[in-house]
Order: structure tokens, then sequence, then C-alpha cells
């Protein structure tokens, strides 16, 4: 662990200290290799989330943020150690944890609207028909996207597709939202504009969020807390940066505090020193 600012607190302290709605307890994930053993990716990592907690996960390429993402998800086991929502162990995908993509992972024949009910159909099956509707209705006017509801994929853009996936996301009503670089495909201008709209939904529909990413401004915009990766193989958590701004958030009023740019450094500083000892 590196040593500590106001900013940063270690891991036990914050387990014990939050409300554990995730919680991660000594998780180790390697791979097998033929002639090296195994090839660990993470080892021993502990974090707890609270239930309506945003945390950001940032770290070089290869440190394992998005494989830690892919285990609270389901879509991977970890090797060893504990992963627990809401007290029950996460063993498989379930409908209480959705996946917001990089790539849109859209169905190219289907409306805006036909893919945002294909996953209301799938989870919510005992809703009614009338119920359905109103679901679907509700979260592409949260996304703004009802004008272009019977719209097909190649007719919209990349900032719509995206919406299209947090929409989709949302409407079975998941205890907890995984983000994996959700915006790291958009241009600056249209990043900015979801950022925000995504940021307004969640202010105002409070769940638990885990996002990726590797936007140190995008963190602080968006986080209560920041979790700092240390270099892979045998990634670990460096630091866990408090962010010291309530919610709602004014961008153009945080980036010009004094608070903003300390912590801004300190975990820039942090990502250099182990990209220069990765060297």
């Amino acid at each position: 662990m590196t040593k500590h600012t106001p900013t940063s607190i270690d891991t036990e302290q914050q387990v014990m200290s939050r409300n554990n709605f995730l919680e991660i307890e000594n998780l180790v994930k390697s791979y097998p290799t033929p002639d090296k053993g195994n090839f660990v990716v993470l080892n021993g990592v502990n974090l707890s989330i609270g239930e309506d907690e945003f945390i950001s996960v940032i770290g070089h390429s290869g440190c394992g943020k998005s494989t830690l993402l892919k285990i609270v998800a389901g879509l991977e086991t970890s090797t060893s150690g504990s992963v627990r929502l809401d007290g029950k162990e996460i063993r498989k995908p379930g409908a209480e944890r959705m996946m917001v993509f990089q790539n849109y992972s859209l169905l190219p024949w289907l409306t805006v609207r036909e893919n945002i009910r294909l996953a209301v159909d799938e989870v919510l099956k005992n809703a009614t028909r009338a119920e359905k509707i109103s679901i679907v209705n509700e979260h592409l006017a949260m996304v703004n996207l009802t004008p272009a509801a019977d719209k097909y994929p190649d007719e919209i853009s990349g900032g719509m597709k995206q919406r299209v996936g947090i929409a989709r996301a949302l409407a079975i009503r998941p205890k907890m939202l995984l983000m994996d670089e959700p915006f790291g495909a958009l241009d600056a201008l249209t990043r900015g504009k979801l950022q925000r709209q995504v940021l307004d939904i969640w202010e105002n529909n409070r769940q638990a969020v885990m996002m990726i990413t590797h936007d140190v401004d995008e963190a602080i915009y968006m986080s209560d807390r920041i979790v700092l990766m240390t270099n892979g193989p045998a990634a670990n958590i460096g630091e866990i940066l408090e962010v010291p701004f309530d919610h709602p958030r004014d961008r153009s009023a945080m980036r010009n505090s004094k608070e903003y740019f300390e912590l801004r450094n300190y975990a820039l500083n942090f990502l250099d020193r182990y990209f220069t000892q990765n060297e």
C-alpha cells in the first residue's frame, strides 16, 4: 500500500466502515499455463460497495480490472475467495446485476424499443403486457430516446446506441449496474453529455454501480470512490480514494476547485508511478 493522503483509505478500514452490499474477499483469479504453472491475474482483492454507491476502477491495461468486473457479473469464476451480493454468493450471471459494455451489444434486426423490450420480456416474466410497455416507455424517456424508439441500431449514433444499452440494463431494475468503459468508444463531446445523463439517472434512482474506466476525470466526476489497481500480473488494490464532492455535481465548479486538482494529480501520480515501474 502506498502512503496515505486525506483522500485515501486502506482496504481493511473501508470494508469495516461501509454498507457491505457487494463484498469481495480475498479474491484470486489465475489461469493454468502449459509450462509455467498458474498465471495469476488478481491476487487477494478485498473491496466492499454500498447499495447506492458509485465506484470507479482504474488501472493500466492488464491489471485485471475487466476480469474483476466479469467475476462480479458472474461471467467468470474466481479461483479462490468469495464475491457476495446482498449476502448471497455470486456463482453465475443474474438479473440483479446488469452489464453495460463498450461495444453496445444491440441486436441489429430489432428496433430501439424492441432491444429494450427483449430484456424486459426475458426477466420480468410475470409482468403484464401493459406493465411491460409502460416500463419500456419509461426507460426510453429516461435516456431521451422516445423519438428514436422505432429506429434500428444502424440508424442511430454511437451515443444513442449506448443509451439504448443503458436503458435496457436499467429497465429490468437490477440491484447493481456494471459498466465496462461505457463511454470509451465515444467522441469527447458525446462522452461528456452521456456522462451527465447517466449521472442524472443515477442521482435520481440510486443503486450500486461499478464502472471500469481509463479516464481519471470521468472517475472523479461520476464516482463516490475511485479504486486504483496495481499493475498485473498478480494485481491488487493499491489505494481507494474518496471523492469529496456531494451529489448532484456541477462539472464546471468541480474543475475549478483546489480539491479537484489535488485528487486528480494524486490519482495520475499513482498511475504514472506504476506505469514507470512496469517499463
